[in-house]
């Protein structure tokens, strides 16, 4: 496994998060209505689902508080997490340990795993891509390290959400190289993915809307239903 240091990443390729981006990830807003909302959708969203998934990786896995879910709803035999920031996988390790998880971590990129090919089941992407500059080649990883048959799960937040003004306040992303949904779903089909209609979700939850849901909750003002996607789950198979 080829790390970080060794990587000579160039500045531009990695966009350190803001101190109130990092306190975020471990509220249980994040874990509750991001996280887990997302994979109960992802697992919703899974066409002939197995009844396990022996080899998972989680790539942006920063705290650690996925692998619980992932158990629980995949059963693998083997979780391996990615992610670039050696502070976060130093909690992720407490996380895992004192939840009784066996995981194994790496510090390096997603689009360089170093692990072998074919040889993952699931690939988990969960608000990972739009702090990614290399985002092409991160998907081409991911097609080589899956195996034939199996599952990468995208759950990603759109151009739209990442410009709007909350978020340009309260955290910090590469902005030149974020994406609308349609744009994602064609990225990842262009690498070779096959992902079904039936496989795709566009939820608009509160928390990705400039106004946080307070004109449909407060005040009864239906979201209009030509605006443009704040959020992209799907699920992509790779073809066996």
């Amino acid at each position: 496994m080829q790390r970080l240091n060794d990587l000579a990443l160039a500045p531009e390729q990695y966009v350190p998060e803001t101190r109130f981006g990092i306190w975020f990830l471990k509220t249980e807003t994040w874990t509750k209505h991001v996280l887990e909302r997302a994979i109960n959708d992802l697992q919703r969203l899974i066409i002939a689902p197995r009844p396990s998934y022996p080899v998972i990786v989680d790539i942006g896995c920063g705290r650690g508080r996925s692998f619980k879910l992932l158990q629980q709803r995949f059963h693998p035999r083997q979780m391996i997490g990615i992610d670039i920031d050696s502070a976060m996988l130093d909690i992720a390790r407490q996380t895992t340990a004192a939840e009784g998880l066996t995981v194994s971590f790496h510090q390096t990129t997603s689009w360089h795993t170093g692990l072998p090919d074919n040889s993952v089941d699931i690939v988990f992407c969960h608000q990972t891509f739009h702090h990614l500059v290399e985002q092409e080649a991160a998907l081409k990883e991911f097609w080589r390290i899956l195996r034939p048959g199996g599952l990468f799960l995208f759950a990603e937040s759109t151009r739209k959400y990442i410009h709007s003004w909350i978020i340009r306040l309260l955290f910090r992303h590469p902005m030149d190289v974020q994406r609308t949904a349609d744009e994602y779903l064609a990225m990842i089909r262009a690498t070779g993915f096959d992902v079904s209609d039936a496989s795709i979700s566009l939820p608009y939850l509160w928390w990705s809307r400039s106004d946080l849901g307070i004109l449909e909750r407060w005040f009864g003002i239906s979201p209009r239903r030509d605006r443009e996607e704040t959020l992209i789950n799907l699920v992509a198979k790779k073809p066996e």
